[in-house]
């Protein structure tokens, strides 16, 4: 199909309902186990826009995200040495070369897989199912000191200019027929959207944001994304003048995917960046 005639997807995604029950978000840990969503959520089909189409000339700063042509040399993305000697130098190349930054540290990397057979035998995690976003107001800045925690004097200077946390999210096998990642126009989301919920993780106690469902807010995401493609997105900006600091986004079934679609195959790194 020819991407510019593509009818907007119509697919189910799962919202926070209300602030009735106490709110625990428990991540999966890998290989095969779920992602725990404690709380009182319900799911609303929403209409998913194809990005490549609608809206070729996003931005960090405004939609608050991006795709990239990127072909990497990473030849096996389940490698962990290549991603630290070969990909990790190439995302910091490319996002300060997109945003204009000074600095970029790189500081994890999540492989995620639609195939549960797939998760056990690579140990990597479900794609996320709710509608959030990885970190609030207070959370962004406790990463950063987490990254800093042998060098505090680092992290409290850092801190007094703008720093962001970018996520780099691409396709690792074929060519994503289901289960792609969809993500919220910044712009259509009002600030009540937003709840702040405990990330109750293996290692760290840290806070997300998941979402309430707003008629008006706008949804896209890019058909058929490619191992040769980075979608960038930001997830928190220490910036208060207006610029994006937050990118709700999920995954979802694809009605129209075929019966024998690929797993999802995904790798998700994530990087502070300053300004």
């Amino acid at each position: 199909m020819n991407p510019s005639s593509r009818a907007p997807l119509r697919a189910e995604l799962k919202f926070l309902a209300d602030l009735s029950a106490p709110l625990v978000y428990v991540p999966s840990r890998g290989g095969g186990d779920e992602t725990e969503h404690l709380g009182n959520y319900r799911n609303h089909e929403v209409e998913i826009h194809d990005a490549r189409a609608a809206l070729p000339e996003s931005d960090l700063d405004n939609e608050g995200f991006v795709l990239i042509a990127h072909r990497s040399e990473v030849i096996d993305f389940y490698s962990d040495s290549a991603l630290e000697s070969t990909y990790h130098p190439e995302l910091i190349d490319l996002i300060k070369r997109v945003t204009g930054a000074q600095r970029v540290e790189v500081f994890d990397d999540t492989r995620r897989s639609s195939s549960v057979s797939n998760q056990q035998a690579r140990g990597s995690r479900d794609p996320a199912n709710i509608v959030h976003n990885d970190y609030t107001h207070d959370s962004g800045p406790r990463r950063l000191d987490d990254f800093f925690s042998d060098s505090p004097e680092d992290a409290a200077r850092l801190k007094q200019r703008r720093f962001a946390i970018i996520n780099a999210w691409r396709s690792i096998g074929a060519p994503v027929l289901d289960h792609p990642l969809v993500l919220c126009d910044a712009r259509t989301i009002r600030e009540n959207d937003l709840v702040a919920v405990e990330r109750r993780g293996e290692d760290r106690i840290g806070e997300l944001q998941v979402a309430m469902h707003d008629p008006s807010q706008r949804w896209y995401y890019f058909p058929e994304m490619n191992r040769d493609e980075v979608l960038l997105f930001k997830t928190y900006d220490s910036a208060l003048d207006g610029t994006t600091r937050f990118t709700p986004h999920s995954s979802c079934r694809d009605p129209n995917a075929p019966d024998d679609a690929p797993a999802r195959e995904s790798l998700e790194t994530r990087c502070l960046v300053f300004f």
